[in-house]
């Protein structure tokens, strides 16, 4: 049903001069960003300023996979989410509707995830040798 409101809204253009927009962005990033907008009062100074503030990526860039991620327990599927609903994942939805970059992104996370494992190891064997020298 997700995929069939946003081909609908794909087919928004103006008459005139199509190239004046509406604009349709297939990447998630851009279709989170917009659906976050329309949530926003994006025309007032204080929701500029969120707009301003919000930033958006496919997978996870160089400044913060190093970061640790935080999950926010009352947004979690399983506790919003009936087990009998249906759910749709934003990168397949941008896939069918023309984004050509899944794979590469898919690719660059499995990487990322490697190097993250790598890096999570060596830090919890310093933690460890620190607590020891400690004692």
């Amino acid at each position: 049903r997700n995929k069939l409101k946003y081909l609908k809204y794909l087919t928004y253009r103006c008459n005139v001069k199509p190239q004046r927009g509406p604009f349709h962005f297939r990447a998630p990033s851009r279709i989170f960003f917009k659906a976050v907008r329309g949530m926003l009062p994006h025309r007032q100074p204080r929701g500029k300023a969120a707009i301003a503030r919000l930033k958006v990526y496919e997978g996870v860039p160089p400044p913060y996979d190093k970061m640790k991620r935080l999950v926010c327990p009352s947004a979690l599927k399983i506790l919003r989410l009936k087990q009998s609903r249906r759910f749709c994942d934003l990168n397949r939805i941008s896939h069918e509707i023309g984004w050509k970059y899944q794979n590469v992104i898919s690719t660059l996370e499995a990487k990322r995830k490697v190097k993250s494992k790598a890096y999570y190891e060596t830090k919890k064997a310093n933690e460890i040798l620190k607590a020891k020298a400690k004692v």
